[in-house]
């Protein structure tokens, strides 16, 4: 599991006077983003590949509320992840000073390529680092039907 340790800034607060939901979206992206430049995928390397990560959904799961004063730590965890990587799903939770979980979201998504900016898997060295990391508990193998299981789609106005 990777963890990353978060100070609740004043701009985190909402007018509730607590964790604004926006901050938790901020706080999981900082999050993944450190684990990605960890194992090598960085700025330069996103950059040589022509390659972003891209969000499908996140459903978070609010316990109780937490507030400005004490430092928060985010986790996360790959569940799953199709075999060319180019869909995987992570699993965050928050956790208070204390380190009881007071927030959960599930989280989908893939990789992009920033030429044709379609979906794609990653190149052999790059899958290989992606690959390489610690699964959670009850990883699974994604495909490319358990990215529709939600089965939205858009309905425009016109």
């Amino acid at each position: 599991m990777y963890l990353k340790d978060f100070e609740i800034r004043w701009s985190d607060i909402d007018a509730n006077r607590h964790l604004a939901n926006s901050a938790y979206l901020n706080f999981m992206s900082h999050t993944r983003m450190a684990f990605l430049m960890e194992i090598g995928f960085n700025q330069k390397t996103l950059a040589a590949n022509q390659i972003g990560p891209v969000v499908f959904y996140e459903h978070i799961y609010y316990f109780k509320e937490v507030f400005p004063g004490k430092p928060i730590r985010v986790s996360m965890e790959i569940t799953g992840m199709s075999e060319d990587a180019q869909f995987f799903e992570f699993l965050h939770n928050f956790y208070d000073y204390k380190g009881n979980n007071f927030a959960h979201c599930e989280m989908m998504g893939s990789w992009m390529d920033l030429k044709t900016r379609k979906l794609t898997g990653l190149t052999n060295d790059l899958l290989s680092a992606f690959s390489g990391v610690e699964k959670a508990e009850g990883f699974r193998v994604l495909t490319k039907e358990d990215t529709r299981k939600f089965a939205k789609v858009p309905k425009d106005l016109a």
